[in-house]
């Protein structure tokens, strides 16, 4: 806690400039807004992020009342915006209670400086893509909405009830980890079909590539295979879209060992980026070649947020933990280099988080960590290429293999340097 009495004059100074910065932030936001600060706006915001600063700061016991009769004028403020304007909508106000708490945290210490900054942020973005948010509500189906419902009440109500531990009936599992890591991987896939849904997958292929990719780079490289069927002139876009989904899966699979286990980040970075990097360029001539004649209609995404799947992934991994595990006691680094092989045929995500998290525990080395990793990457990639080649044209198979087996060998290269 920041004590007024005791710290420095700059530093109570530099963290109530914070707050009134955070409140100053939201106020212009909402002075832009279509209430136009008519019910709170560019000055009133800060006012309150001081208040609270100030409240923490000098009388953190009474904080909790002074939220209290802070509460009462806006209340009387919302009435009157409700009955003059016709408008009963709560953001603004929830959002200036918040910024007051938000003035508070940043008294509380430097970390709380940094957490009130954050969410300061974020709010802000929040409060400003009001209207593509209500657009992407509307387009969601009553059918996505009761899936993505029942995922959440799922996880909400099964992670906390499971055990937190090695079971024994499970062959040493840890039940929780296995669905934290299942609900971690379709939230990555979910938040890449939110902003294909809120961008709309029809402003551009390269916007189709990337979001599938996320969301699954195999459902991507299939449709765009089938289309090449239909119209065999599209090969060089569809090619795109399967290029760049395919090689998103690169700093998909760098966000998952960094939340896994970032020590092992330094040891991949070179292999995947390097993938990631000729992917990119080998996409980018393939952009350049297209025409503008040459367009596809996307097929829509399926919602991620499907209990099914989930259920099915968790499986795998479950499988492909047990299986790596195990293969490394009793083949060593043989055996943990086929496992990816074989895994990456079907799943890359599970295959990276396994070798993370078994880096992360000393059952294997990083060096053998990152080989199986970037194994199971370019299994994975093989299958893109097999894909095109068995259900699209020949010319598009011809060309995603030439461009994946660039890809692939880059990171074959890439792993002699580390």
């Amino acid at each position: 806690m920041v004590d007024p009495s005791t710290a420095p004059f700059v530093e109570v100074i530099g963290h109530l400039a914070l707050a009134f910065g955070i409140g100053a932030l939201v106020g212009l936001e909402r002075e832009q807004s279509e209430s136009g600060g008519t019910f709170a706006g560019s000055r009133t915001f800060p006012l309150i992020a001081l208040y609270g600063a100030l409240v923490a700061g000098f009388f953190p016991e009474f904080f909790p009342l002074a939220l209290a009769v802070l509460a009462v004028p806006l209340t009387v403020a919302y009435a009157g915006k409700v009955y003059y304007e016709r408008d009963i909508g709560l953001t603004t106000l929830v959002a200036a209670l918040l910024v007051a708490v938000l003035g508070a945290i940043t008294m509380h210490s430097s970390r709380g400086a940094t957490v009130a900054i954050v969410v300061g942020g974020g709010v802000t973005i929040l409060l400003s893509v009001k209207d593509p948010i209500h657009e992407f509500a509307d387009r969601i189906e009553e059918g996505e909405r009761r899936a993505s419902a029942k995922f959440i009440l799922v996880v909400l109500v099964v992670l906390p009830a499971l055990p937190d531990r090695s079971v024994e009936a499970l062959y040493g599992l840890n039940p929780r980890f296995v669905w934290l890591m299942v609900v971690f991987v379709t939230g990555l896939g979910f938040v890449a079909y939110v902003l294909g849904r809120i961008l709309g997958l029809e402003r551009g292929i390269a916007v189709t590539g990337i979001v599938g990719g996320f969301v699954s780079s195999t459902a991507t490289t299939v449709s765009m295979a089938e289309k090449t069927v239909q119209n065999e002139t599209l090969y060089h876009v569809c090619a795109f879209a399967v290029v760049t989904a395919s090689i998103v899966m690169f700093p998909r699979a760098l966000i998952e060992i960094a939340v896994v286990n970032p020590e092992l980040v330094p040891s991949v970075v070179l292999p995947l980026g390097a993938m990631t990097v000729v992917g990119a360029v080998a996409a980018g001539l393939l952009y350049w070649r297209t025409t503008a004649e040459e367009t596809v209609e996307p097929d829509e995404l399926d919602n991620p947020f499907r209990l099914r799947p989930a259920l099915l992934f968790g499986i795998i991994f479950a499988v492909v933990l047990l299986v790596s595990e195990y293969a490394n006691q009793w083949l060593g680094a043989s055996g943990v280099y086929a496992t990816a092989f074989f895994s990456g045929l079907a799943d890359v995500d599970a295959m990276t988080i396994t070798l993370s998290q078994l880096a992360a525990e000393g059952e294997v080395t990083s060096s053998v960590a990152t080989t199986g990793i970037v194994i199971a990457a370019i299994a994975n990639t093989a299958v893109k290429a097999g894909l095109a080649w068995a259900l699209g044209s020949k010319r598009l198979g011809k060309l995603v293999t030439i461009v994946l087996a660039a890809v692939v060998l880059s990171g074959v290269v890439s792993l002699g340097v580390v």
